[in-house]
């Protein structure tokens, strides 16, 4: 009569330990900190390596293209703090100076590493404040 309940307590241990686990290995591979280009410098050491969405505003005149390749070196920056990034493969149209972007890939040494498929540059607003009392407002 014991070894049922025994054997119940054993088995949802077992399951638990089990989900535990796969639930543990899939976050910390798949864990990704959306953050600003202000907030990782306020720290650098502490984003080091991590997989990070980083994002900001491309510093004007800071983009160099390698010549005959896909190569880009260029740096964002947001409320005063810049970061160098560097990314290999074909930009958006939109990627230019001053455009706002979000870019994946780690924090290194040398600054930020993009993941290939890594930079999204997003679309300027279109949207103009009309004036109070003119036609369509």
């Amino acid at each position: 009569m014991p070894s049922k309940p025994i054997k119940i307590v054993v088995t949802a241990g077992v399951l638990t330990l089990a989900l535990g686990g796969l639930f543990y290995s899939t976050l910390q591979e798949g864990t990704e900190y959306y953050v600003h280009v202000d907030e990782v410098m306020t720290d650098p050491g502490a984003w080091h390596g991590k997989r990070l969405q980083l994002h900001g505003y491309v510093v004007d005149k800071s983009i160099f293209v390698k010549p005959d390749t896909l190569e880009y070196r260029f740096q964002i920056q947001n409320k005063g703090s810049v970061v160098p990034a560097s990314y290999k493969g074909i930009v958006p149209d939109t990627f230019k100076d001053g455009s706002e972007v979000v870019l994946k890939g780690h924090l290194g040494p040398n600054g930020f590493a993009v993941d290939a498929n890594g930079v999204m540059a997003k679309c300027p607003s279109k949207y103009v404040a009309g004036q109070p009392g003119a036609p369509g407002s």
